[in-house]
Parts: C-alpha cells; structure tokens; sequence
C-alpha cells in the first residue's frame, strides 16, 4: 500500500495534536493543582450568619422594639397624677373687698380616679404590644437570615460561574491550538482556525464578565455581614443536594407569619376593650383647706367633679376600634392561606430544583463531558468535524450552565422555605435553614 505525502503529513499533524493535548492538559493541571501547603478554611455560611448577626441594624431595630414596648407596659401601669389646685377669691374688688382684705384663700389636692377598668385595659393593649414588637424581633432575625444566605448563595454561584468559565476558556484556548496546527499542516481549512479563535475571545471575556460578578456579589456579602469575607467560599455546601423523599404538605401552623397576624389581631381585641372602658367617665375628688381673710379662720372644702357626656360619649371610638379588629382578624384569616400558599409554593419549587440540580449535575453532565472529550480526540485525530466539536462543547457548556442554575436556585428555595416556616420560638439566633430540625414533609 502506497502512502501518499500528504495523507502522511495529515497523520503526523494530527498525532501532534493529541501530543499537544495532552501535554497541555498535563501543564493546566499541575499549573491548577493546589500546592502542598495548609490552606485557609473556608468562609462558611455559619460563620456569616454569625458576622452578620453581631452588629445587624435590623437586630438592633428589632430589640429596641421589645424594649419600647416594655416601657410602654410600665407607662401603661401607672395611674393618673394628682393635682394641687390653689385658689383665690374676693380679691381686686370694690369697696371691702379691694385688695385682699377679704380674701379666700382655697389650697387642696385634686386626684382623678378612673372607673371601667381603664388601667387594666391600657396594661392588656401594653402586653399584646410586647408580643408583638418580640414576633417583629424574631421576624428581623428570620428575614436576616435568608438575606444573608441569598447573598451568601449569589457569591458561591457567581464563584462557581467563574471556575466554569475558566475552565471553558482553557477548553477554547486548547481548541484554538489545535486548530492551528490542523490548518498548518493543511488537514483543515482556515475558517477552522478563525472560528475557534472568536470562540476563545468570547471565552476570555466570558471570564472578565464572571471575574466581576464574583467580586460584587462578594462585596454585597461583605456590606451586609459587615466584615470581610477572606478564604474561599463553602463548595461542598454549595454542591450540596437534599435527600430523596416524598414531598408533604407543612403546615402553616405555628409560623412567626401567623404568629404575626395573631398578635395583631389579639392588639386589636384589647383596643376594643380599652375603647369600651374610656366611655365611663372618670371622678374627680378634691379635698382643700380654704381660710378667711377677714376672720382668719380655716374651713375644709370637699368636691367632687364628674364630666358629662355630652359631645363626646365614646361610640365613635368604640366603633372605630371593632372596626380595627374585625380588619385584623380577617388579615389573620388571609395570613393562613397566604402561608399555605406560599409554603406550597416553595416546597414545589424546592423539590424541582434539586431534580434538576440531580440530573444536571449528574448523568447529563457526565455524558455531555464524555461527549466533548471524545468530540475532542476525533477532531485532533481528524475523525469528526470542527462543528461536531463545537456542537459537543456547546452542550458541555449549556449543562454545565444549567447544573450551577439549578443549585442556586435549589439553595435559594430552600432558604426561602427555611423562612416561611420559621417557628415562632422568638429565637435571636441566626440559624441557616441547613442547620435546623428536619420539619415534617421536608425532603432533606
């Protein structure tokens, strides 16, 4: 059999190739190996939600809160000042009476006492409000929570986004190389070669893009723990999936959403009742000593003092106060089938994301990395085409796209479900929803 040159000279072409491959892949590798010294631990998701807890403004809104409330009992408590009532008469006139000669002279105290229960009622709205500003409390330690963790899972994906993209630009550059050598060597037409350069450029900037995004969302991490994030961030948590199982109903019971809406509703019942008692009005007792000018002589004064009515009889704000509540409890009410709703909602959204993550990251991903390293020593070697490699790489690409979509969005619900079903225990810890009990129905 005859070789001619030319065939010959493609053969050697493409054996340079894989030699080129694989001596590149060799020098990326021992060039991305990590060195054999101790590495710094990395940033955890525990450790921001510690950070971030320290020194939250939102923390610090929400203990204000319960303190304001709880002075707002003390003031509550407290029963109306007396009065020390003075009084002079018969003076300034005409006559005996011109200047103070027959001056009367009246000094007593005055102490107003209230009827209906209107204290009892003050202290009950007080109480209401206390547990109120501690659901608020516990609602900023929640809401603290899934911001940090969002923010938290934006920097691990950006991150992540950028490992994908450098590695896909060292894919590009490889790609680029051998297209070089297969168009030198005349194996391939020069279109090869422009083609796989545009893909490199984009590449290259594919990474710039990434590089950035992972800074900021970093950055964003940073401003709301309020301290540096240093070291690499939590892979393993970010590649991390919940178990299998099927996925059941939770209940919204209990939730710091219903407590919410109960204490609100509970606020409102004790205004009613506080409305109700401020319609009987309130006495007034004085006791006064009163002396006589003329006659030097002291006589005791007793009275009493009782508003009427009149004008205003307390109906209005009775009517206005079980208008409130009749609003609050209805809140109530929509609070329950929003919260069934919305935990539907993300238990539904949960459960997908980690399908998709499975799959993506799993089985469709093994096969689309398989496929392009054979689409890759077919090219070299001259057995497929440039478009059966781009085709491969494509589709390693776009899986690789959608497996780090599907995390993040997994993470995501699952910090959002952590949320909607936070207890309603008043915890002032920051716990990642990883880290908490098992909740029935959960697929963790």
């Amino acid at each position: 059999m005859i070789v001619s040159p030319r065939a010959l000279s493609c053969v050697l072409n493409a054996t340079l190739a894989v030699s080129l491959i694989g001596a590149s892949a060799a020098k990326a590798q021992t060039a991305t190996s990590p060195p054999q010294v101790a590495t710094e631990p990395p940033f955890t998701l525990e450790r921001a939600l510690v950070l971030g807890g320290a020194g939250s403004p939102s923390l610090e809104a929400g203990a204000a809160g319960v303190q304001a409330a709880t002075a707002g009992r003390a003031v509550a408590s407290l029963r109306p000042n007396p009065e020390i009532v003075v009084e002079t008469e018969n003076v300034a006139g005409s006559g005996e009476y011109r200047g103070f000669r027959s001056a009367e002279t009246t000094a007593g105290l005055a102490l107003p006492i209230e009827l209906g229960g209107k204290r009892s009622a003050r202290v009950a709205v007080a109480d209401a409000q206390i547990d109120r500003a501690r659901i608020g409390a516990a609602i900023a330690v929640a809401d603290l929570t899934l911001a940090i963790t969002q923010s938290y899972n934006e920097a691990a994906t950006a991150e992540h986004r950028l490992t994908v993209a450098r590695d896909q630009a060292r894919i590009a550059a490889e790609a680029f190389r051998v297209a070089r050598v297969r168009v030198t060597a005349g194996a391939a037409s020069p279109i090869e070669q422009q083609r796989a350069d545009v893909l490199r450029i984009n590449a290259e900037a594919a990474v710039e893009r990434a590089t950035r995004t992972a800074e900021v969302a970093r950055a964003n991490l940073a401003r709301l723990i309020g301290q540096p994030v240093i070291g690499p961030l939590d892979t393993a948590w970010f590649d991390r999936i919940g178990g299998y199982g099927p996925v059941q109903l939770i209940s919204a019971e209990g939730t710091l959403a219903l407590a919410a809406a109960a204490a609100d509703a509970q606020t409102a019942s004790a205004q009613v009742r506080l409305a109700r008692a401020q319609r009987i009005p309130d006495v007034t007792v004085s006791a006064s000593a009163r002396r006589l000018e003329a006659t030097n002589d002291v006589a005791a004064v007793f009275g009493v003092s009782i508003p009427i009515p009149l004008f205003n009889n307390g109906n209005a704000a009775v009517a206005q106060a079980q208008a409130q509540q009749t609003q609050a409890e209805a809140l109530r009410r929509l609070a329950i089938l929003e919260a069934e709703r919305s935990i539907a909602t993300a238990q539904a959204e949960l459960a997908n994301a980690a399908t998709t993550a499975r799959t993506a990251g799993g089985p469709a991903l093994t096969a689309a990395t398989e496929a392009a390293r054979i689409a890759r020593i077919g090219y070299a070697g001259g057995k497929f085409g440039q478009l059966d490699l781009l085709e491969a790489e494509r589709t390693l690409a776009q899986t690789r796209a959608e497996a780090t979509d599907a995390l993040a969005a997994y993470h995501d619900a699952e910090a959002r479900l952590a949320r909607l079903t936070a207890p309603a225990t008043l915890s002032t810890e920051l716990t990642p929803a990883s880290a908490r009990p098992a909740t029935p129905g959960d697929i963790r």
